[in-house]
């Protein structure tokens, strides 16, 4: 067990349950104490004040599962490319899923979110395996920088399509306009039940791959010899990112740079060990998701900035920054 690991998970609950009570106390309108307690514990408390609370009680939580997706999805992803600045946002998946939502509302006609899952889990897997196929091209395989550049030119045609199929169409644009920014708001409890399964699946693969992730770091011969399945466990981790980073960006939209700065900081305190990183990914995700929509609200008061547009800002000099002071090399 790393060393640091206590003291982490301790900071991250009680940074987690700060960004919780954030999230239920500011927005355009800021909730007293006593309002917050009528809201969650009394019922038959009717005011403004309380519905606002129990309003954003279904936000943070969708906030949350949304995070610890995205968080979980990048670590997978970092760990099956041996690439540590992958995320569903650089390696073009998030851009592949819009590409399928947005053909699905165009020729399809569809509208409801339980549609859009499935769409943007075929969507991500599709673009997933087209980056790696490109990315493996030439000498040197898979290397950290081809996939990135992969994912760049993939992620580029794929919104040239996007705004290909849009454009002509008004009524197109005006459903997807709003969820291509990537949201939290629009959370409702069908959401979060809808998000729940493909989450625990999600989070199950990640649980029951990460021994064999482990062994793999040390060299694809040595897992081979250790009797890890390397192709079976690549392709299981793979399709658990998939469905966890798919699942999300259908519900919330393509929100960027969590999975990569969730994942990137808590692998510099405690190391790569997948059995921990897993957990505190999620913990880390949820925490920088719910944290960015609290900013989001309060930066654009009295509307509020959309998490996608906040999580972007953030994170792109991080990337910028993590480029520029270390070497990208593989895991």
């Amino acid at each position: 067990m790393p060393k640091k690991f206590f003291a982490l998970l301790t900071v991250m609950v009680l940074l987690l349950g700060g960004c919780i009570i954030s999230s239920l106390l500011f927005g355009s309108r800021v909730i007293s104490w006593e309002d917050l307690v009528d809201g969650l514990f009394h019922s038959q408390v009717d005011s403004h004040e309380a519905n606002v609370v129990r309003q954003r009680v279904v936000r943070t939580i969708f906030s949350l599962m949304t995070g610890a997706a995205l968080g979980v999805s990048g670590a997978l992803m970092q760990s099956v490319t041996r690439n540590p600045i992958a995320d569903p946002s650089i390696l073009g998946v998030n851009t592949g899923a819009s590409l399928f939502v947005v053909s699905g509302i165009a020729f399809l006609h569809i509208s409801a979110p339980s549609q859009y899952i499935w769409l943007a889990i075929a969507g991500a897997m599709v673009t997933a395996i087209l980056v790696y196929s490109i990315g493996s091209m030439g000498s040197g395989g898979a290397t950290p920088l081809k996939l990135v550049l992969a994912g760049a030119a993939t992620s580029a045609i794929f919104s040239s399509l996007v705004s290909a199929i849009m454009i002509p169409r008004t009524n197109v644009m005006d459903q997807f306009r709003f969820w291509q920014v990537g949201s939290t708001g629009s959370g409702t409890w069908d959401s979060v039940w809808t998000f729940l399964p493909f989450l625990v699946a999600g989070f199950l693969i990640a649980i029951f791959t990460a021994p064999a992730l482990n062994a793999m770091l040390l060299g694809d011969e040595v897992a081979a010899s250790l009797g890890v399945r390397i192709g079976f466990i690549r392709l299981l981790a793979a399709f658990g990112a998939i469905v966890l980073c798919g699942a999300a960006t259908a519900l919330a939209g393509p929100i960027g740079f969590v999975g990569l700065l969730a994942t990137h900081v808590i692998r510099l305190i405690i190391g790569p060990d997948m059995r921990y990183l897993i957990p505190m990914s999620a913990l880390a995700g949820a925490a920088v998701l719910t944290l960015s929509d609290v900013c989001g609200r309060l930066l654009g008061s009295p509307g509020e900035l959309e998490v996608g547009v906040v999580t972007a800002f953030i994170g792109a000099p991080i990337l910028i920054f993590i480029t520029m002071k270390a070497k990208v090399r593989e895991l």
